[in-house]
């Protein structure tokens, strides 16, 4: 599969965006993805503290953005009311948080995947943030995704405990050749 091809379906334009083509040249990202339609995320040891839940967030919109902000501030803006949700809950309490994307149809495979994953500082070293992607990704599953996709991250080891694996890397001067040209010739 040229994930390459897909990525750029995905995000026109991506490299051009201020913000993207501005930063420093050394800070490298990684794209990851999981082929939902023979791979499960893993399950990662877990212990659940008594109370947590995971679930989509059905609550007002603004104590969302509340906890986003704890998290990130620049990400506040992509949580309004009608952004999917899937959150941990420390029973009435988000302890930790990631958007559903859903990016629709690109080369006939319906493609989404958790963005903007945060957990506050008060629950993070707790493997909480960690099941909540598993579970998150599960549910993607069963809405029959075809392909989860970790976008954006330098946390490449984190996911790929869950089973995803890396496709692309880059840089604000675009892609870079290691792991791109190993995926393009699968």
């Amino acid at each position: 599969m040229n994930y390459q091809q897909l990525f750029e379906s995905l995000y026109p334009g991506f490299f051009q965006a201020t913000g993207i083509n501005e930063k420093p040249a050394d800070q490298i990202f990684t794209e990851l993805v999981m082929d939902l339609r023979r791979d499960t995320p893993r399950k990662v040891p877990f212990v659940c503290p008594e109370g947590l839940t995971f679930d989509e967030y059905r609550g007002k919109n603004d104590p969302l953005q509340d906890v986003v902000r704890q998290v990130d501030e620049n990400w506040v803006q992509y949580f309004s009311e009608d952004t999917p949700v899937f959150c941990a809950f420390d029973r009435d309490r988000i302890a930790a948080f990631c958007i559903l994307s859903d990016w629709g149809w690109h080369q006939g495979m319906r493609i989404g995947g958790p963005g903007c994953v945060g957990t506050v500082p008060e629950y993070r070293k707790k493997g909480i943030g960690l099941e909540m992607v598993r579970q998150a990704t599960n549910l993607l599953q069963k809405r029959a995704f075809d392909l989860s996709w970790i976008h954006y991250t330098h946390l490449e080891h984190w996911y790929r405990k869950l089973g995803y694996q890396p496709v692309l890397k880059w840089n604000c001067r675009g892609f870079l050749p290691d792991v791109n040209q190993q995926n393009s010739q699968k």
